[in-house]
């Protein structure tokens, strides 16, 4: 049986890589189905709507988006400037979303349950790849199912915070407690006095981590009672400030080095080697119990923030025969190219159709979710996976393995560092005749090393 050329490609999520695959899809003459667990697109950024991204408009806008809505006379943003998260929804998703052959193809609040093959569970293989995708969602009207001939999920991993625990599982007490927050909360804004004038513990390292400690610290400086620990599971502040000026986002890198300033003013305390054992409600507080620095801490705190990262959904794709790295969570020919634990300086070599396959033929993972546990990634990336996957579900497959795509190089490091503030990521800048991130990546291709020699890009979270 073959697959009925007349059926849609799902997109699992309206988030910018969904509706750039959406945009994709129009252009190629497929017809796309895009469905949105949220009441809007962007759902997910307008939940961190208040933060402004790293990366420049000339970065966040899909080459083929741009297209259907240049068609419509759109008001393209400035290329230089940096928006926000909910000014992308604003000015971006919410135009792209109204283009007609967009708009007629998109379900909102709307959340897909389960995923199979038209007659085949998971075990049988006899014909399987002939036979359409079987989508099941519920809506406002029940339960539902729909046919189509590929699936592109780019539903990301905002929904899947990982916890507080260093060995993956929320400590003892988490789940339960109402003080405990995720992400980044708007904790100079509407959450205001939740966080003013209190003491507030942030748990992470990234840029996310980054964001909520110095919205702390403008409240600190209108309310000096406002008090901020911040935890940090490695050893050691430099893998936290990475390289500073010489990253090519200079929003993230100007992140990095506001967070050094306020350290050496003694605006905030610092945790290292940080590891909670148990949250408990406590006189109308919360109790935290760690270890920091090899010591026994008990911190009484009226809030905590925990920003660690997000991982994917996988519960819906039971059905459905995919290959993913045991460690990362990604695909397994992309992982090696994003693993935090061999990476860290430089950029992600571009990929798309050949590193996202996955045994199940024409279903794909992409967005933020391609990369699985890693923690970061950028929404450019995003844009060139669904270019090729669309390419390929279209038959054009010398597209499909064509790169068109350079992304912006990052000083900034994942891994423990003997640097001081001006030494920069990873022994610094690397020599101007070098094809490499930093000098420790010149050093390792210098040695004959392929791929970056200091460790995994730091890139913009496309979830925050």
């Amino acid at each position: 049986m073959a697959f009925p050329e007349k059926l849609p490609v799902a997109v699992i999520g309206a988030g910018p890589v969904g509706l750039a695959a959406a945009a994709r899809l129009v252009e190629a003459g497929i017809t796309p189905l895009i469905l949105e667990r949220g009441a809007s697109v962007g759902s997910s950024l307008i939940d961190w709507g208040h933060v402004r991204v790293f990366s420049p408009w000339k970065y966040n806008i899909d080459d083929a988006a741009r297209r259907l809505l240049d068609d419509l006379g759109w008001n393209a943003p400035q290329p230089d400037g940096v928006p926000t998260g909910r000014e992308i929804v604003e000015n971006y998703l919410l135009p792209l979303a109204g283009v007609p052959k967009v708009a007629a193809n998109l379900k909102l609040a709307t959340t897909v349950t389960a995923i199979t093959r038209q007659g085949f569970d998971k075990v049988s293989s006899n014909g399987r790849q002939d036979a359409p995708f079987v989508v099941r969602y519920d809506d406002t009207g029940g339960e539902h199912e729909v046919l189509a001939r590929a699936v592109i999920d780019a539903s990301g991993t905002w929904m899947q915070p990982n916890p507080m625990g260093i060995n993956g599982l929320p400590v003892v007490g988490e789940r339960t407690s109402s003080r405990v927050s995720y992400g980044i909360p708007d904790v100079a804004g509407v959450r205001r006095s939740d966080f003013a004038g209190k003491r507030t513990l942030v748990v992470g390292s990234g840029h996310s981590a980054i964001n909520v400690a110095l919205a702390l610290l403008e409240l600190q400086e209108s309310d000096p009672a406002t008090e901020i620990f911040w935890a940090l599971r490695h050893h050691g502040v430099a893998r936290l400030l990475g390289g500073g000026l010489n990253d090519q986002l200079p929003e993230r890198g100007a992140l990095g080095l506001a967070a050094k300033k306020a350290m050496d003013e003694g605006r905030l305390r610092m945790l290292t080697s940080f590891s909670a054992r148990s949250v408990k409600s406590e006189d109308e507080g919360i109790v935290v119990k760690a270890m920091a620095n090899g010591e026994p801490v008990r911190l009484a705190l009226d809030r905590v923030v925990v920003t660690t990262g997000f991982r994917p959904d996988l519960s819906f794709l039971r059905e459905l025969r995919i290959d993913l790295d045991p460690a990362v969570e990604a695909p397994p020919a992309l992982a090696p190219l994003i693993d935090p634990n061999l990476h860290s300086c430089g950029t992600v070599p571009p990929h798309g159709v050949i590193e996202l396959a996955h045994p199940e033929k024409d279903f794909y993972i992409v967005g933020s979710k391609s990369y699985g546990r890693a923690p970061t990634f950028l929404m450019k990336t995003g844009y060139e996976q669904v270019r090729s996957v669309v390419a390929e579900l279209a038959g054009d497959h010398v597209a499909a393995r064509r790169v068109e795509l350079v992304l912006p190089e990052t000083g900034v490091c994942s891994v423990d560092l003997a640097v001081n503030a001006t030494s920069g990521c990873c022994g610094g800048p690397a020599p101007v005749e070098a094809d490499a991130c930093c000098v420790a990546d010149a050093t390792a291709k210098a040695d004959g090393k392929s791929g970056c020699g200091c460790a995994a890009p730091v890139v913009e979270e496309e979830r925050a």
